[in-house]
């Protein structure tokens, strides 16, 4: 039985869908912004739809390390 948490590092980024009304839909070429210091992932899913997500920064940090996403504006 694999985790939430599991599921989310081998798969990258997962949002929720607004369009669709999906949960846990992957991320396509997420990038990570830091904004008012939060970290808000931002991408499409595989159909074109924007998605965003807010993420805490040890997690931004772990995808960005794994290649899951790149970032983005106010990054040191």
């Amino acid at each position: 039985m694999t985790t939430k948490k599991a599921k989310e590092e081998s798969e990258g980024i997962t949002a929720y869908s607004v369009k669709t009304k999906t949960k846990n839909v992957p991320m396509v070429d997420p990038v990570i912004d830091i904004k008012s210091g939060r970290y808000i992932a931002t991408g499409k899913d595989k159909d074109g739809n924007k998605m965003a997500a807010i993420l805490g920064k040890a997690k931004a940090e772990e995808h960005i390390k794994a290649g899951n996403a790149k970032k983005g504006s106010g990054w040191e």
